[in-house]
């Protein structure tokens, strides 16, 4: 299996506003949706997707473990909570959302209990999310590579995460980008606004397709459904090897999610 290129983030939606973007989101053709635990919308995600009377073989449904949730004794039974509040009985694809502060649950105690969902049916797949390359590689250690499907990590023009990245892939293991747009922070940027009008793209259209081009999969969220239907028709325009190179010299380390106490020693 693999994850797919483009699919629909819900951080910070929550209710009916989650219900309409996700609905409207289905009614344009996604069929990636990524949620965790820790949004408090599993339930919203799962009334939507019940609504839509799309096959639910039809979709790829993420979630996350949050931290609280990493023991041997809590991690299965809170992911069998979200598949409850998701109606469905399995995820396809099921991280670890930040590895444990101060690594009070070791990574092989979450890793070999996520491993064991997958062994039980309850995830097609599993993978991480937030890991420095250390903890990743403790990750493997306890797993194997083979078996973590993707790393998702905040990946967008100003923070690229080049060891990150280079490690995973060296691993066989897959990069999903978060925040791919930088809170749009990154759609101002001069030379983003120059392709795009150049491809008579819109800005978000351009980082979409340079983080898909890059080899990346992207989960760009939205509340107006026309910015739903740009962002999906980012899949169609394809950049040129020179216009992929400016937009990765654009590089400044700018991290925007680094929660303290949680987040790890970064790369």
């Amino acid at each position: 299996m693999s994850v797919p290129a483009f699919g629909l983030g819900t951080f910070r939606l929550q209710g009916q506003v989650l219900i309409d973007s996700l609905s409207s989101a289905l009614e344009l053709g996604y069929r990636a949706i990524d949620t965790a635990q820790i949004y408090d919308n599993e339930a919203d995600v799962g009334a939507a997707v019940a609504a839509s009377d799309i096959p639910r073989d039809q979709l790829f449904i993420t979630s996350k473990i949050w931290i609280a949730n990493l023991s041997r004794e809590r991690l299965i039974p809170s992911l069998k909570k979200s598949l409850h509040k998701l109606r469905t009985d399995y995820l396809d694809l099921t991280l670890i959302h930040w590895p444990s502060p101060d690594n009070q649950v070791p990574v092989a105690e979450f890793m070999q209990a996520l491993l064991e969902a997958k062994t039980q049916g309850l995830t097609r797949q599993i993978g991480v999310s937030n890991f420095s390359n250390a903890l990743l590689q403790q990750a493997i250690d306890a797993v194997g590579a083979e078996q973590i499907a993707s790393h998702q990590v905040e990946l967008h023009p100003y923070l690229q995460n080049r060891k990150v990245v280079e490690f995973a892939r060296s691993q066989g293991i897959h990069i999903t980008s978060y925040m791919t747009l930088a809170y749009g922070e990154v759609l101002k940027d001069p030379l983003i606004l120059q392709i795009a009008q150049a491809r008579q793209a819109t800005p978000a259209q351009v980082v979409l397709a340079w983080a898909m081009q890059s080899g990346y999969a992207v989960i760009p969220s939205s509340t107006r459904r026309a910015n739903l239907q740009g962002n999906l028709a980012a899949c169609a325009l394809t950049l040129s090897s020179a216009e992929l190179e400016s937009i990765a010299g654009l590089e400044r380390g700018q991290r925007l999610t680094s929660p303290a106490g949680i987040a790890p020693q970064w790369d």
